[in-house]
């Protein structure tokens, strides 16, 4: 098991998906259910999908999650 906070790509990923909600801010309102959701939601997905596959039992199990993220 990982401690997925004090990896630096997971610690990276944060930022991403923060820069993503930053920058997605300034889009246009009719954007805000269609490319605005779909670029946060796959910028939270790689940060989720590190956290989650750190907590799997088996390093085979975290790399799985790594090729998902």
């Amino acid at each position: 098991m990982h401690n997925f906070k004090e990896l630096r790509f997971w610690q990276k990923a944060v930022q991403f998906c923060t820069n993503i909600y930053n920058i997605t801010k300034s889009f246009p309102p009719e954007e805000k259910f269609g490319l605005t959701s779909q670029l946060r939601r796959a910028a939270v997905s790689v940060a989720s999908n590190i956290a989650e596959g750190a907590s799997r039992n088996g390093d085979k199990e975290f790399i799985h999650f790594l090729s998902i993220a």
